[in-house]
């Protein structure tokens, strides 16, 4: 079935990059997480807490019905700063949902109508998907540049 397809292997790509990401945190300490190296952009830590609240909004509330509300702009301005595995954990948690969603579309849900805020013109589930997931590879490059930055010194 080719929905079955679809879910399997977009949940693998989420499920492969959630990995890296994860890959590229870990030599980071709890300083490095959250140091902003540069005098421009987001700190790795930031990063992980803007991509869990991208997952958990457009795939998680708006598909499964997680009834996460989410705070974007808090997202790259949590001055708290929880611990690394704890925004990890929810990063991995996040990824999860995905992949469980993701595998459980048939094939009407994925052609099924979707608009959130900030992804209007998104048109189906399968589009919302695909966008996140490619998002998620997006800021996998910063990720890598911040990491190379923090832990080259």
């Amino acid at each position: 079935m080719l929905s079955e397809t679809i879910g399997a292997g977009l949940a693998s790509r989420y499920e492969e990059l959630a990995a890296r990401v994860a890959e590229l945190a870990q030599p980071l300490n709890e300083e490095q997480f959250w140091k902003k190296p540069f005098g421009f952009g987001n700190s790795f830590g930031h990063l992980v807490l803007h991509l869990t609240g991208n997952l958990n909004y457009y795939i998680g509330s708006e598909i499964a019905r997680t009834g996460y509300v989410r705070d974007r702009d808090r997202e790259f301005s949590e001055a708290s700063r929880p611990l690394k595995h704890e925004v990890m954990k929810r990063f991995a948690d996040a990824v999860t949902m995905v992949g469980r969603t993701a595998r459980a579309q048939s094939d009407e849900d994925w052609s099924r109508p979707y608009t959130a805020i900030r992804e209007d013109d998104a048109g189906n589930r399968f589009n919302i998907f695909l966008r996140c997931v490619t998002h998620l590879h997006l800021h996998i490059g910063q990720l890598i540049y911040l990491q190379f930055e923090l832990t080259r010194r």
